[in-house]
């Protein structure tokens, strides 16, 4: 079954093995969220989260219901009542420039086997769609075609009048890369243009004759291990949440520049790119964490260090290969995660997080929580500015001078 359009399915969580060069002290400098609002309005797991605009968010999850917030406050603004069972996908559909409708939708999927689509500034049904055999796993958008897809047992493209209009298909949207992960290792970079495989490699938990490391052979016998759980990209790399670690692959060089092989004490869940080279990460041990990418020379003399994507096949250089190619490689400028914030509040497993640039950040967990982690510096800087303005409408301001 089709789990994930992008990531990779989570699997149970693992042993914790704990170490001490991921931790971080009480004087956290360079991270600031330092003020947190607890939202409480579901009353079972919180997976989902997805962002509407600059100021709204939706959650969701097992008990079924989608709720809305405002990120700036944590005002809950409405509630989505129609699925019977746990919501397993949820995205919105924005209005083309072209398009008569220009209100925003979000669909969702649930494990009742349907799709409601909803319209984003009410709590009306647009449409519920009740055709699928079996349960939605994942739902993506390809905006430029004004197109939505739905993965389970099948495939299947809609347009947004919610006409079917292939199964198990292909659409070309860019003549870009793309990248797609499993809960069983696999990782393929695809041509979009015409879907063929530009890497792939899978079934690398089973030692192979070219692995000649025993810590390598190792981390290969544990499936849990070698899950992509999620991953995210850019124009340069892919940012790849892989068992317990975070992985930074480089598209161009086709290797693996940067990694943290136990990034946290359980299953990374989620990753996002940050401005400034910065990363965020949530974990199954209920953590989330804040990390720079900083860019270091690598010694000639020095392997450069591939982790799991040289398992994989990606950037393997075989004995046959150029002088120039190792010697390009060999003087390769890698680069290391440096965790620079730890934010901890929820009690449980942290599913995924929301990242705003001016109202903070968003994470949702098993706990039921939604917490809403502020920017300490600058909402003091609010707060002063909001007094000021009151004291200046009362007039008590110029009375004080």
């Amino acid at each position: 079954m089709l789990r994930w359009l992008i990531g990779g399915g989570r699997e149970p969580q693992g042993l914790a093995e704990k170490s001490p060069l991921q931790t971080i002290g009480e004087e956290q400098t360079q991270n600031p969220y330092t003020e947190l609002l607890v939202l409480k309005a579901h009353h079972d797991i919180v997976r989902f989260l997805v962002q509407l605009d600059d100021y709204r968010f939706a959650s969701a999850g097992d008990d079924g219901i989608v709720v809305v917030w405002n990120a700036q406050t944590g005002e809950k603004l409405l509630e989505l009542n129609g699925h019977t069972q746990k919501i397993t996908a949820i995205i919105t559909f924005p209005s083309l420039e072209s398009c008569e409708e220009k209100n925003q939708l979000i669909l969702t999927a649930s494990a009742d086997r349907t799709v409601i689509v909803w319209d984003g500034d009410t709590t009306r049904q647009v449409q519920r769609i009740s055709c699928f055999q079996s349960t939605v796993k994942c739902l993506t958008v390809l905006q430029r075609l004004d197109v939505w897809l739905s993965g389970g047992n099948d495939l299947c493209v809609w347009n947004r009048k919610l006409d079917l209009l292939c199964k198990t298909s292909h659409l070309s949207d860019t003549d870009l890369s793309f990248v797609t992960g499993s809960h069983v290792g696999e990782l393929i970079i695809w041509d979009a243009l015409d879907w063929t495989m530009q890497a792939y490699e899978r079934n690398f938990w089973d030692p192979s004759p070219q692995l000649d490391t025993q810590q390598e052979i190792k981390l290969c016998q544990k499936s849990n291990d070698i899950s992509i759980h999620h991953f995210t990209c850019d124009e340069e790399n892919v940012f790849a949440a892989v068992g317990r670690g975070l992985y930074v692959y480089s598209l161009q060089m086709k290797r693996v520049i940067a990694c943290q092989k136990t990034a946290h004490d359980s299953n990374v869940l989620h990753v996002a790119r940050l401005p400034n080279r910065q990363l965020i990460s949530c974990s199954e041990d209920g953590s989330v964490r804040i990390w720079e990418l900083r860019e270091k020379q690598q010694l000639a003399a020095e392997p450069v260090p591939t982790g799991f994507f040289n398992m994989w096949g990606f950037g393997r250089v075989s004995k046959q290969a150029s002088q120039p190619v190792k010697k390009q490689q060999e003087n390769a400028t890698s680069c290391s995660l440096e965790l620079i914030g730890d934010l901890i509040g929820h009690s449980s497993s942290v599913e995924m997080f929301l990242y705003f640039e001016d109202h903070g950040l968003v994470t949702c967990s098993a706990d039921h929580l939604i917490i809403l982690w502020k920017n300490g510096e600058r909402e003091s800087g609010l707060r002063s500015l909001r007094l000021f303005q009151k004291l200046e409408e009362n007039g008590d301001l110029y009375l004080a001078v």
